[in-house]
This record gives C-alpha cells, sequence and structure tokens, in this order.
C-alpha cells in the first residue's frame, strides 16, 4: 500500500461502475486511501469495488447504491461515510453521459434535460453533501472530470458542452468557497477540474483496433491525474482546470 499524500485518506467516487471509475477505485486503493464508491447500477458497482479489492490486496474498498439525483441521499451517503471512518478527505465525481445530433438545429432539447440531471444536477448534490467534511480536512479535494468540448463546443454539442460548462462553473464556486474559508492562509481544501477530450479504454481499442483515439486519454491516466491532485498543494489546484489533452 502507499505512504504518500493519499496514505489512510478517506475517498468518495462517485460514478464508480464504469472503466473510468474502477481504474480510479484501484489508483486510489494502491495508494493508501480507504475508497467508498457509489452508482446508481449494483450489479456494476459490486464488479468495480471487488475488482479493486482484488487489484489492490485487500485495500479498504466499499460500494453502496445511491441515487445522486436525489440531494437527501447524497447528504445521507456523505453522513454514512463520515460516521463510518470518522472524515471525508475527497470526492471524484466520474458520472457521465453523452448525447449529440447531427446539426446544431436538430438537436433535441430533451438531451439537455437528460444531461442537465447526470452532468449538473450530481454535480450541485455532491457539493453540497460533501462541502463541510472537506472543508474540515486538512486535505480536502473535489475533482469534477469535465471535457475539452466544455471550452470550445461543436454545432453537435450544444446541449453535452453547455452542460459541462455549468458543471465546471458550479464546480468554480465551490472552489471560491474553499478560498473564503481559508482566508488569509488560504484554501486547505481544493476543488478542481481535470479536462480531457474524451476517455478510452481497453475494451474501446479492442473494439475499434484500427482507430488512433487521437487526443483521447486513457482511463488508467486519469486515474493517475486524479491521484496527482492531493500530491500538489490546494492553493496550486483550486479553481483551476487541470488539462489532460491539448487546449482547444
Amino acid at each position: 500500500m502507499g505512504n504518500g499524500a493519499l496514505s489512510g485518506a478517506v475517498i468518495a467516487v462517485a460514478g464508480a461502475g464504469g472503466p473510468a471509475g474502477r481504474a480510479a477505485l484501484l489508483r486510489l486503493a494502491e495508494a493508501g486511501a480507504t475508497v467508498v464508491a457509489a452508482d446508481n447500477d449494483p450489479e456494476r458497482l459490486a464488479e468495480a469495488v471487488d475488482a479493486a479489492r482484488y487489484g489492490a490486496g485487500g485495500a479498504t474498498v466499499t460500494g453502496e447504491p445511491v441515487d445522486l439525483l436525489d440531494l437527501r441521499s447524497t447528504r445521507e451517503w456523505a453522513a454514512h461515510i463520515e460516521k463510518e471512518f470518522g472524515r471525508i478527505d475527497g470526492l471524484v465525481h466520474l458520472v457521465g453521459g453523452w448525447r449529440g445530433s447531427e446539426t446544431f438545429v436538430k438537436t433535441s432539447l430533451d438531451d439537455w434535460d437528460f444531461l442537465e440531471l447526470l452532468l449538473i444536477r450530481t454535480v450541485q448534490h455532491t457539493s453540497l453533501a460533501f462541502f463541510e467534511p472537506l472543508q474540515a480536512s486538512e486535505r480536502g479535494r473535489y475533482v469534477l472530470i469535465s471535457a475539452a468540448g466544455a471550452s470550445r463546443p461543436s454545432a453537435g454539442n450544444a446541449a453535452y458542452a453547455a452542460a459541462k460548462a455549468a458543471a465546471e462553473a458550479w464546480t468554480l464556486a465551490l472552489a471560491d468557497a474553499f478560498r473564503k474559508a481559508g482566508g488569509a492562509a488560504g484554501p486547505s481544501s481544493a476543488a478542481a477540474i481535470l479536462v480531457v477530450k474524451a476517455l478510452v479504454h481497453d475494451a474501446m481499442r479492442a473494439d475499434r483496433p484500427n482507430a488512433k483515439f487521437a487526443g483521447f486519454t486513457d482511463v488508467r491516466d486519469l486515474a493517475e491525474a486524479i491521484a496527482g491532485v492531493w500530491e500538489q498543494p490546494a492553493a496550486e489546484v483550486n479553481g483551476h482546470r487541470l488539462w489532460l489533452t491539448e487546449k482547444p
């Protein structure tokens, strides 16, 4: 087990059942953190938790199905973690989803309704529920995974890019709250945004062996970047977009 910045930390991971979640659970557990995972798919969540426990040699990795679209359920999840482990040192937001259209005028506002819930509401709920324990931690971090398209939207990705941009704005407001709470000494906790073009994992490469996935970030590299947020001082990452792909 690790003995660095994450050793002994208690980290919650929202949206942990997908490939990015699996990679993050494993990397955080290997670094010595206690990892508490949540996903809306119990079967997928259980598989991800088991894989991380096995891969990290019996590390403490637990899972709990949570409805992150419900603020009360999200607050109860945070309270349960704090009660069981005594504190919370991080929340990694990996809840994702994508919908797009061929052209701008063909954009369906149903797509916006769908993405607003997944990409914005879950950020609102997790940040509100976890703010106080993260602020109380000496190494609290809120990590949002965003997309380069939020900074340079394409015509067919209007709903997705707008939702990602809103999630970033909300996270930057959280960062300002951490800054103000820190006062003259500076923030002790931080909210940071990791920006990717898109993610790629082994199954995608197997399905499309000739694809180059130019500019994509491997989920293992994303997991490494997530862990790296704890290795930097809060003031250096708070309110910053950390680019894992070329800026548009």
